[in-house]
């Protein structure tokens, strides 16, 4: 008889973002093992997926940046862990809070994938008050974590963050993996950007994720606006929704909102950037890297395990328009640059991210809690 295992997130379908796609990979893959149901936000629009029992929490109406939050259903959420034996939890909004609390009240075994330093989203997500709300969110996130049997994280860098601030549950390290059959170059660039209607003469500088202020796109906008002056036929494609405002109108300046399928848009450009204040592993940069991009990045989380800079990516100091441009200038004017980093990057990947190699891990480490 299969295991009942309840996966919670605030984040999650139709809603795209890094724990939604992790989320959609996985779910299929545990279905066969695992009698499932999700917990997740009633983002607008239907989620279907075969064989999975999905409950939607309704959306509270306020809201920090892009960050959206769930009404704090306790007494229904601990319910449903009554029946099943397994939580696996994503976040630490509303869904994970209730989640952990209930699951560890009812001595059900409960494993958090620490998706994102919280503390740090949190602060970088609004502008008032970024102390306050960083200590806060340390200390809940702290306790949460530390009612958790096993926390599962992208990289020992996150493990010895954890450690530092005194979370103390076992650490299991499950590095997050790319499907490279699906995420792999296309030489036909000028045939894809025809299908996504774009220009085939264009050089293209692209993002892709959420525009969230922690994802610092105006420092990729400044850079973008310098370089349009030295080369006429650049343009910014930005793939991805979220707090509009961060980028103003501009005819050069692309976005698509969200996507169920980035990887052709990905295909289409010719350098990735990722300008982020915080991340994890930046499962973004690994899915631009799959695809054979040259990627010039932030050095933040874990980022630079996998990425050398000059050797497989590019790496330039937060918030330092001027360093960017130098960077994304190099790459326009050397394409035997921008060619080796990308096979180099793609190699990287193949070699170390397989998304099997964590989906084997994931479930090695979910068994551990019976």
């Amino acid at each position: 008889m299969k295991k009942k295992l309840v996966i919670t997130s605030d984040c999650f379908l139709p809603r795209w973002d890094g724990i939604a796609r992790f989320l959609s990979q996985l779910i299929p893959q545990l279905r066969n093992e695992y009698e499932i149901t999700c917990i997740v936000p009633e983002f607008e629009g239907e989620i279907k997926i075969q064989g999975v029992n999905i409950i939607r929490i309704p959306l509270l109406k306020i809201r920090f940046g892009d960050i959206f939050f769930s009404r704090f259903q306790y007494r229904k959420i601990k319910e449903i862990i009554s029946k099943h034996d397994l939580v696996f939890n994503q976040t630490i909004g509303p869904i994970g809070m209730c989640s952990i609390i209930a699951a560890s009240r009812l001595k059900k075994p409960v494993i958090s994938y620490v998706h994102s330093i919280e503390w740090e989203l949190a602060s970088k997500s609004i502008k008032r008050f970024r102390r306050l709300m960083r200590f806060l969110i340390k200390l809940i996130a702290r306790k949460l974590y530390n009612k958790c049997n096993i926390l599962m994280v992208p990289s020992h860098d996150v493990e010895d963050l954890l450690y530092v601030n005194k979370v103390k549950s076992k650490k299991v390290v499950v590095k997050l993996g790319i499907n490279t059959d699906l995420f792999a170059p296309d030489i036909l660039k000028r045939s894809i950007r025809k299908q996504l209607e774009l220009d085939s003469r264009s050089f293209i500088i692209g993002f892709c994720g959420r525009i969230g202020r922690e994802k610092d796109i105006p420092t990729l906008y400044k850079a973008f606006r310098i370089l349009k002056k030295r080369y006429n036929n650049l343009k910014l494609l930005i793939v991805g929704s979220g707090i509009q405002k961060e980028i103003p109108e501009d005819k050069d300046v692309i976005i698509t909102g969200s996507k169920n399928d980035v990887v052709p848009y990905l295909q289409s450009m010719d350098v990735y950037v990722l300008p982020s204040l915080t991340e994890t592993s930046s499962l973004s940069t690994m899915e631009a890297m799959s695809c054979g991009l040259p990627v010039v990045v932030t050095p933040v989380g874990s980022i630079t395990e996998y990425i050398k800079d000059g050797f497989n990516g590019i790496i330039f100091p937060r918030q330092d328009v001027e360093r960017l441009v130098e960077k994304i200038e190099l790459l326009i004017k050397d394409e035997r640059l921008r060619a080796q980093l990308g096979l180099e990057a793609r190699k990287t990947i193949v070699e170390n991210h397989q998304l099997k190699d964590s989906l084997l891990k994931i479930r090695e480490t979910l068994k551990l809690s019976f």
